[in-house]
C-alpha cells in the first residue's frame, strides 16, 4: 500500500498557526505513499515553518507570492488550481476561514482557493475561544454548506497550555480524508444510503430526560465516507454537536419514536440502512407536564420498552442491505449473534465500551464484525473514518454479489 497515492497531486496551503510544523510530517507521509506534493505558504505561515524544509520534503518549489517575479510569465494561482487533484489547507486559521467564507482573495493562497474548481479540505487549528467564537463558527458553516470538507479539530493541549478544542486533527485523520477524496470516489454512485447516528433522549419532565453518552461520531463518519464515495446519503441523528456536509440530507430527531418514524419513512427510498444510533431501549411510561420537585426521598419512574427499529425493518426489508451495531459489555459474541438473527441483518458491528480505544465520544473504535454465516472478523483499534471505509466496502461487496 506504500504507493497508494502514486501520481496523485496534492496541493497544501499553510497559514500562520503554530500547528504549521506538523505539515512537515504530513508531507513526508504523503510522499511515502507516492503523492506529488506542492505547497503554498502565507507570509504568516513562514513565521512557523521553514520554506527550505518544505521544499526539501516535497521536492518541489514552495509558492508564496501572488505576483510572479519580473520576467516570469506564469500565473501561479491558475496553474496551481489546475494542477491539484486535491487541495488541503492545513492548518487553517480564523483569518483564512473568514476570507474564504467571504470570497476574499488578497494573497496567493486565498486566490488559489477561489480559483479551485472542486471542494477544498480545510483543517482548522486555533485556540478554543477563537474556534468557538460565533463568527468563526458561522464562517465554518458557510464553507461546509458550500461543499467544502471541514476536518474538525480535536480536544487536547493547546499552544497556550490549556486543554480544549482547537488542536489540529491527527495526521492519520487528515490522510484518511485525502485518500477518500483521491481514491474512493464514485463507488456508491447511484446508491442511496441511510445512516442513523447519535443518541435519543426520552423526556421525564420538561427539563430532564433519559439518554446515553453517544456523540454520533461513528454514524457521522459513515455518512461522510458514503458521501465521498458518491452515494446519495440521508443521515438521521439524535442530539449532537456534529454537523454534516451540505449535500447530505440531514434529519434531526430527539426521541426513539421520532427516530423510528423517520427511519421507516426514509428506508422506503434507500438501498442500504446502517443503524449506528444508540436508541434508548426504554422510555418513561408517563411524562410529567411540570418539573418534578425535589420533595420526596425517592421517586419511581415506570419505564416501557421502545420499539426495536431494526427488528421492525428486518421483517420486510426485501433485498435491501441492513447493518446494525451492537454495544455489549459481556458475552459480546453470543448476544450480538442473537441480535443479528432476530433483526435479519446482513452483518453486525460489535463493540465493547470497556475496551481501550472503543466507546462513545472517541475518535477510534475496536470492533468485531459478524456476518450472516456467523463468521467473525476481529479488527484492531482504528479511527472511526477507517472503520467506516471497511463497513462501506463490505456493503459494496454485498451489493455487487446481488
Amino acid at each position: 500500500m506504500k504507493e497508494i497515492l502514486e501520481s496523485k497531486r496534492v496541493l497544501i496551503g499553510i497559514t500562520g498557526g503554530i500547528a504549521a510544523y506538523k505539515v512537515n510530517f504530513l508531507i513526508r507521509e504523503l510522499k511515502k505513499m507516492g503523492a506529488d506534493v506542492r505547497v503554498i505558504i502565507t507570509g504568516a505561515g513562514k513565521e512557523f515553518v521553514s520554506v527550505l524544509t518544505l521544499e526539501t520534503l516535497s521536492n518541489n518549489e514552495v509558492y508564496s507570492e501572488l505576483f510572479p517575479k519580473t520576467g516570469d510569465k506564469r500565473i501561479p494561482h491558475i496553474e496551481l488550481a489546475r494542477w491539484a487533484d486535491c487541495f488541503l489547507v492545513c492548518p487553517a486559521t480564523a483569518n483564512f476561514i473568514a476570507k474564504s467564507a467571504l470570497g476574499l482573495a488578497d494573497d496567493l493562497l486565498s486566490t488559489v482557493f477561489i480559483s479551485y474548481n472542486s471542494n477544498v479540505i480545510i483543517a482548522p487549528s486555533m485556540n478554543e475561544n477563537m474556534y468557538l467564537n460565533k463568527v468563526v463558527q458561522e464562517n465554518i458553516r458557510k464553507l461546509r454548506e458550500g461543499g467544502h470538507i471541514i476536518i474538525e479539530p480535536e480536544i487536547g493541549e493547546l499552544a497556550c497550555k490549556e486543554e480544549g478544542i482547537g488542536r489540529l486533527a491527527s495526521i492519520e485523520k487528515i490522510i484518511d480524508w485525502i485518500k477518500n477524496v483521491l481514491i474512493y470516489r464514485d463507488e456508491f454512485k447511484g446508491k442511496k444510503v441511510l445512516v442513523t447516528a447519535g443518541r435519543t433522549e426520552e423526556p421525564i419532565d420538561p427539563v430532564r430526560y433519559i439518554s446515553n453518552y453517544s456523540t454520533g461520531k461513528m454514524g457521522f463518519s459513515i455518512a461522510e465516507e458514503a458521501n465521498l464515495k458518491g452515494g446519495e446519503v440521508t443521515l438521521i441523528s439524535g442530539p449532537t454537536f456534529l454537523k454534516p456536509s451540505s449535500n447530505i440530507k440531514y434529519i434531526p430527531v430527539k426521541t426513539a419514536e421520532e427516530m423510528a418514524e423517520a427511519v421507516k419513512k426514509e428506508f422506503l427510498r434507500n438501498d442500504v440502512l446502517i443503524m449506528t444510533a444508540a436508541v434508548s431501549d426504554y422510555k418513561p411510561k408517563r411524562v410529567s407536564k411540570s418539573k418534578i420537585k425535589r420533595e420526596n426521598e425517592r421517586i419511581q419512574i415506570e419505564l416501557v420498552k421502545n420499539e426495536d427499529i431494526l427488528e421492525s425493518i428486518g421483517k420486510a426489508k426485501g433485498n435491501k442491505i441492513t447493518v446494525g451495531f451492537s454495544l455489549e459489555t459481556e458475552d459480546e459474541i453470543s448476544n450480538s449473534i442473537k441480535k443479528l438473527k432476530k433483526k435479519n441483518l446482513d452483518f453486525i458491528v460489535v463493540n465493547n465500551p470497556l475496551v481501550d480505544g472503543a466507546g462513545f465520544g472517541k475518535d477510534t473504535n475496536v470492533v468485531k464484525i459478524i456476518d450472516k454465516d456467523e463468521n467473525i472478523e476481529s479488527l484492531p483499534q482504528m479511527t472511526k473514518n477507517e472503520l467506516a471505509i471497511i463497513i462501506l466496502n463490505k456493503i459494496l461487496k454485498l451489493m455487487n454479489e446481488r
